[in-house]
């Protein structure tokens, strides 16, 4: 496939050099054409290092080829990352004052912007009519990916991992005209939050889960262009926007939720804290606490395995076969073993394909903001490590499953 890789002239353009990398080392052929402002960040000799072929920005250089038309009329696809404010505004107006927006103008083929800008930028209003101008043209542009820019500040405007432009980049070359990203035409279950089980009209056995990973989880999926169902049990943020919220409360309830919504889903994490065990029994009044008896013993039996029971169903029968199922483990060590030990043993056990797994602990993870996880792979892949605020590490995890579903390898 003949690829032109265009590079708008921002910081993030040195991590355009990683997805030239993916698309040559996937076989294909790659002219990349970067902006004069560009080359102040990565020169010439890198792309052409990467790329094997020679470099130009110019409508000047080899006129008898005649490039400026030839490039875009050859392109199996154009990618342009990262795509300035400057240059989706050069490209919705359709100028054509350099070799890159000429090819812009001559493409036949798809065409994928990956915007990546400061948050101010990207939310004028100029911005988002020129991104609606040329998305109604047919053209590809993915959201930005939210996170920290560069200085002090944080939110929509970083450039997409390479590994979700590349995904993008190949459903697109592979017929979905409406791929914006790696998720897209994909159905997400997302559990999130802690169950608590009834001891009495009063009481509960609970456990310290805020929900916010879960509902981060659900915002990266939802922004990866999946359709997400988020049962939510307790939670201590509100369920995100755009989103079907299912609400439970018990593991068996969330079993119940789980089951259904999987029938029907591409893919399925079960982020939430479910609880092991409930009580035997629930008092339907207040156990009172009296000095003529004695003390209660709460008598426990165990919930159900859901995450395995989930795998054992997409076993059975093709038409599940290709759904992928992600765990959550919250994990503490002890003198029989570490976390990983214990993970690594969950994960064979429980069957899913991939684990994400934390070392919790009384200030850590739980009701937190930040987070640190390592994904396992029942595949045997090397362990993947991800770390940050909870947005960071559900981008992460959301961008390994895309990675997982479009057969695209993945960088630890």
């Amino acid at each position: 496939m003949r690829i032109v890789l265009g590079v708008g002239g921002g910081i993030a353009a040195y991590k355009v050099a990683s997805l030239l990398r993916l698309f040559t080392e996937a076989g294909h052929h790659v002219t990349v054409i970067p902006t004069e402002a560009s080359t102040r960040f990565v020169g010439t000799a890198t792309w052409e290092a990467l790329s094997g072929n020679p470099v130009s920005n110019s409508v000047f250089d080899d006129v008898h080829q005649v490039n400026h038309v030839r490039l875009g009329h050859e392109a199996d696809l154009v990618v342009v990352a990262p795509a300035t404010a400057d240059l989706l505004s050069k490209a919705a107006a359709g100028q054509a004052g350099d070799l890159l927006t000429n090819t812009l103008l001559m493409a036949s083929g798809p065409v994928l912007f990956a915007p990546a800008m400061h948050t101010e930028m990207w939310q004028h209003a100029a911005t988002r009519a020129n991104v609606e101008t040329l998305r109604s043209r047919g053209v590809a542009v993915l959201e930005p990916a939210s996170g920290r820019l560069t200085g002090s500040d944080s939110g929509p405007g970083r450039l997409p991992e390479p590994e979700d432009i590349f995904a993008a980049a190949m459903a697109l070359m592979h017929g979905d005209t409406d791929i914006a990203l790696p998720l897209a035409g994909r159905t997400v279950t997302i559990s999130a939050g802690g169950t608590r089980e009834p001891l009495d009209p009063v009481r509960f056995l609970g456990n310290r889960s805020s929900g916010k990973q879960g509902v981060a989880l659900a915002v990266a999926a939802r922004n990866a262009g999946a359709t997400v169902r988020l049962l939510a049990a307790h939670m201590e943020v509100p369920a995100p926007p755009g989103v079907e919220t299912v609400s439970v409360e018990t593991a068996l309830q969330l079993r119940e939720a789980a089951l259904a919504a999987a029938a029907d889903s591409d893919v399925v994490i079960m982020s939430a804290a479910v609880a092991d065990f409930r009580p035997a029994e629930i008092s339907g009044t207040k156990i009172k606490k009296r000095d003529d008896t004695a003390d209660p013993v709460i008598s426990l039996v165990r919930n159900p395995d859901i995450l395995q029971e989930l795998v054992e169903l997409r076993n059975q029968g093709p038409e599940r076969e290709d759904q992928l199922i992600v765990g959550f483990a919250a994990e503490t060590g002890d003198e029989q073993g570490g976390v990983l030990a214990y993970a690594q043993a969950k994960l064979q056990r429980k069957g899913c394909d991939l684990l994400v797994v934390n070392h919790v602990g009384a200030d850590k993870v739980f009701g937190q903001d930040t987070n640190a996880v390592v994904i396992l792979s029942r595949s045997g892949s090397e362990p993947q490590e991800a770390a940050g605020t909870k947005t960071e590490v559900a981008a992460a995890v959301i961008r390994r499953i895309g990675c997982e579903l479009n057969h695209v390898p993945h960088r630890a």
